[in-house]
């Protein structure tokens, strides 16, 4: 950076913005400019083009290599002080440049809404509670019929003082009770100013006592430990114990979710036991609320952070550690416009600030068991399930040419029946919503598909509705064959509501909650039947991939998976991956307290090999042979891959770009990559939109990102990149 203090006249900011252009704008400083108030890592309001921008100031040069006289000022500098450091723009530097994507955009990612759009960095004050008169001499015997409002007012006797509406959000019901009978009373505070705590840990068992101090010794430097524990094995008293450490050393700790639904219970139990500012981060906050958390870490007035992938980039005042719960999942990589991986970028985040980083599952993936492999990640397992809680048992149950009601057969209807007798709850899981995905005329073939995608509507019977479910489409569900003009419309497979339908016929008296996307829409609905759950108020839970992680169902001693054929038989070669996490997954949910739980997977390929390794070896036996066929395969994690996505509304213009593409980097290819395609995708129209792929691969990854550096610097001329849509996967997992 330059020292312009002498002559404003001759200093230049340079800008970045969030376009999809990769480089910086020059602009003349405003006129009240003053140097040494002004740093790098403050916003500043832009003109452009016939409107006006919030960028990031990057620099303070003393020289311009645009003409003067044609250099726009800097209309306000937005923030008294920099809202990111120097070493948190150098790395969103570094994920530019390895994601290949525009810097201001990637810094547009790392703010929340409302610093984008300018607004002032500032804590508003929040509601926070305390005790009136009349709840300080209210006997706790008084609410011993009402036992969470006995248990909320002997928490502010405890505590002392002020609990603010965020640490008390656990407790809603209960403390608008007590507001009404006049025992609290509210007051305005700075929020995150305390948490109500208790700060006791459970004891550790010898493997989790050897993973909490060997990473606790860590705190301070850069290294990744793998926490490979089965279901139930502890893995969050490890995290807990481990924030301990990096809290007693005045640390922040960053703890990243793979869902917004897990969210919730893991909040729950990091506020009972922690007296540190605790603050959440994901999208279904308001703008006001993710600002407030953002800035509370920012300013280090919050030790922990736990949110989903969108929380990755908040900058940390005082770094201590990183933490990635259930690090196999897909949902950490972003498929949409800037496509990091937050496992991934974690790792190189916790390099460049010299802290540890931990990743958690019980089903590790691939990559990160060859990582152990090759030395870079420590593995520390935990191998039993606490409380010496059995594991559940797997079995196969081979459904061919056995009768079957809506896709529950009759040995898994009398498993069923049989554990609903011992009051214990079931789980079932299949991982398509609606009423059934294909509607189709018994009379002349024909079948309701989606005028935008090639894929078929999916009947959802209690809307009345056929709904696409790429793009969304949706149109009425009528009682005629659009072709002939016949009643003869049939449902063809089964969804969830389907399945449903079906169980509360067979088992009228008992109550089902089912857990879908439709069903969750409603602000705080899958909060609630989680409880419901937990509180033992449904006895068969139904639902899709959101039961399959994280859940503490102890009730549950019977869980089933509907399908899974569907996913033995996928041109993806990451399939029977995400296949065998999910079964153990899902499996987990079962027997997790004093009974002993039973997995049953129906099935017309019992004979699979997926299916018995699984069954006879378990997750790491399948995942050693998963390796030694990438191996053969050359596939990730033994090489690197890019995947160039186009797509246009007519089926030419992304295969010319593709090939085009192609051409160009045949020509910068010194290094050997190999270029697949164009090919179409898997789905070869969305949404109205024709899509194709190119995929670069390479055992060198310098080498890759060397092509990469070097097409997309030409890639401007080629004119065929005017009529589609492009993108860049760097890593990708899904080639879809």
């Amino acid at each position: 950076m330059a020292n312009c203090s002498a002559a404003a006249e001759r200093c230049f900011f340079q800008v970045a913005i969030a376009i999809p252009l990769d480089r910086l704008f020059d602009y003349l400083p405003p006129s009240d400019y003053l140097a040494e108030t002004v740093k790098p890592g403050v916003r500043v309001l832009v003109p452009f083009g016939k409107g006006r921008k919030v960028g990031l100031l990057m620099a303070i040069c003393s020289d311009s290599a645009v003409d003067n006289t044609r250099l726009k000022a800097v209309e306000q500098i937005l923030d008294d002080e920099p809202i990111l450091s120097g070493p948190d723009i150098c790395f969103l530097q570094w994920i530019s440049h390895y994601y290949h994507y525009p810097l201001g955009e990637v810094l547009a990612n790392a703010l929340p809404t409302a610093l984008r759009q300018g607004k002032p960095a500032r804590l508003d004050s929040q509601t926070s509670y305390v005790l009136s008169e009349l709840g300080s001499v209210t006997p706790m015997e008084q609410l011993k019929r009402a036992p969470k409002q006995q248990a909320l007012l002997n928490l502010f006797h405890n505590h002392g003082g002020a609990i603010s509406s965020t640490a008390l959000s656990a407790f809603k019901p209960a403390l608008q009770t007590l507001l009404a009978k006049g025992f609290l009373q509210p007051i305005s505070t700075v929020p995150i100013n305390d948490n109500p705590g208790t700060g006791t840990h459970l004891i550790a068992n010898p493997e989790q006592q050897i993973a909490i101090n060997t990473i606790s010794a860590a705190l301070g430097h850069f290294s990744v430990f793998l926490l490979e524990g089965v279901t139930g094995s502890g893995k969050t008293e490890v995290y807990m114990q481990v924030i301990s450490a990096a809290l007693a050393k005045g640390l922040q700790v960053l703890v990243l979710l793979p869902e917004i639904s897990l969210t919730p219970q893991l909040e729950l139990r990091f506020r009972q036991r922690f007296s540190a500012p605790i603050v959440t981060f994901h999208s279904k906050l308001s703008d006001k609320q993710r600002l407030g958390a953002w800035l509370s870490i920012q300013r280090g007035t919050a030790n922990i952070m736990l949110g989903t992938r969108s929380a990755f980039f908040t900058p940390l005042a005082k770094p201590g550690l990183i933490i990635l719960d259930e690090e196999h999942d897909t949902s950490f990589k972003q498929q949409e416009g800037l496509r990091f991986s937050a496992r991934d970028a974690a790792i190189a985040r916790g390099k460049h600030l010299g802290i540890p980083v931990l990743l958690g599952s019980a089903t590790p993936s691939l990559e990160s068991l060859f990582n152990v492999g090759r030395q870079r990640y420590q593995l520390l397992p935990l191998s039993t399930r606490a409380g010496n809680a059995s594991e559940p048992v797997l079995q196969l149950l081979d459904i061919r040419n056995k009768k079957m009601q809506s896709g529950l057969s009759e040995q898994l209807l009398a498993l069923i029946q049989d554990t609903l007798a011992q009051n214990q709850q079931v789980l079932l899981f299949i991982n398509r919503r609606g009423y059934a995905p294909v509607q189709i005329c018994h009379g002349c073939g024909w079948v309701a598909r989606c005028r935008y995608c090639d894929a078929n509507m999916v009947i959802h019977a209690a809307e009345r509705r056929l709904r696409c479910h790429h793009c969304g489409s949706e149109q009425p569900l009528t009682p005629l064959c659009p072709a002939c003009n016949t009643g003869e419309l049939q449902a063809l497979g089964m969804g969830t509501e389907r399945i449903e339908q079906t169980l509360t016929q067979v088992f009228a008296d008992k109550k089902l909650v089912r857990l879908d996307k439709d069903t969750t829409k409603r602000k705080g609905a899958l909060e609630d039947y989680l409880q419901c759950i937990r509180d033992g108020d449904a006895d068969i839970i139904l639902g899709t991939q959101m039961l399959a992680k994280g859940h503490h169902f102890p009730n549950v001693t019977l869980v089933a998976i509907l399908d899974i054929d569907s996913s033995l038989f996928s041109i993806d070669y990451r399939a029977e991956e995400k296949l065998a996490q999910l079964i153990i997954q899902v499996a987990g949910r079962a027997g997790r307290a004093d009974m002993p739980g039973r997995v049953i997977l129906q099935t017309r390929h019992p004979q699979h090999p997926l299916l018995l390794t699984l069954l006879n070896r378990g997750y790491r036996a399948y995942a050693q042979a998963a390796l030694a066929e990438r191996i053969q395969a050359q596939l990730p994690p033994y090489t690197h891959q890019a995947l160039f996505r186009a797509e246009a509304n007519n089926i030419t213009a992304p295969q010319l770009f593709l090939t085009a593409l192609s051409g160009l980097i045949n020509r910068h290819n010194s290094q050997g990559i190999s270029v697949f395609g164009p090919v179409s995708a898997p789905m070869a129209r969305r949404a109205g939109q024709f899509r194709f792929q190119l995929l670069l691969q390479s055992r060198s990854r310098k080498d890759l990102h060397q092509v990469l550096d070097q097409i997309l610097a030409g890639l401007g001329e080629l004119k065929e990149a005017r009529s589609i849509k492009w993108s860049l996967d760097v890593d990708p997992v899904d080639l879809y």
